[in-house]
């Protein structure tokens, strides 16, 4: 172990240069965090989903259906089957978005991908259990075959507006009481630019 450690360790002269850059590193990573808000996607507040405003028009579709008052975003967009599931979900899906809005490469409509799509089914089942034993019941058994365009016939084929409406743009909810996004830079960072 100690001949590991003694490889890793740079000669002499350069250990003031990788310092000093592990230092700038390590405080733009810790200001990446700030900037992006991490800690409150350990959190299952609805209100983390707008960390990026490009999500505006589904928190507030969302806020103004009937799922608002007894379910949050992470009650259907995340696996509940055990923690490590769910906070494994959170992250790679937390990762795909921070790369792709970073890298400002997001689509007009968002769309679900066919891996969210499995853990909202199951979700909806979990919720719904009650009524899917007596959707079973009736013998529709509709829910594992293709519709017309070879799809799955989910939840949702039938159940198109529950809960996000028809979400096309903010302008579908004129009135929504969107929570605001906070600054980018901290305050010191702010005042120290506003100085020069």
């Amino acid at each position: 172990m100690r001949k590991l450690f003694l490889k890793i360790i740079p000669p002499e002269r350069w250990k003031l240069p990788v310092i000093i850059t592990l230092g700038i590193l390590t405080g733009f990573a810790f200001l990446i965090f700030h900037i992006s808000s991490g800690t409150s996607y350990l959190s299952d507040k609805p209100e983390t989903c707008v960390n990026c405003h490009v999500m505006f028009p589904q928190y507030a579709s969302w806020q103004h259906s009937s799922h608002a008052r007894v379910a949050a975003c992470s009650d259907c967009h995340v696996p509940h089957n055990n923690i490590f599931s769910k906070y494994f979900f959170k992250a790679k899906d937390g990762l795909r978005h921070t790369t792709i809005f970073t890298l400002r490469m997001e689509p007009q409509v968002i769309m679900i991908k066919d891996a969210g799509k499995e853990v909202v089914e199951e979700n909806c089942e979990r919720c719904h259990e009650g009524l899917m034993g007596y959707y079973h019941t009736l013998g529709n058994g509709r829910l594992d075959e293709m519709d017309e365009e070879n799809e799955t016939i989910r939840c949702w084929s039938c159940h198109k507006e529950v809960p996000h409406g028809k979400v096309s743009s903010l302008s579908s909810f004129p009135y929504a009481n969107v929570p605001k996004l906070s600054p980018v830079l901290p305050d010191w960072l702010n005042k120290a630019l506003e100085k020069k």
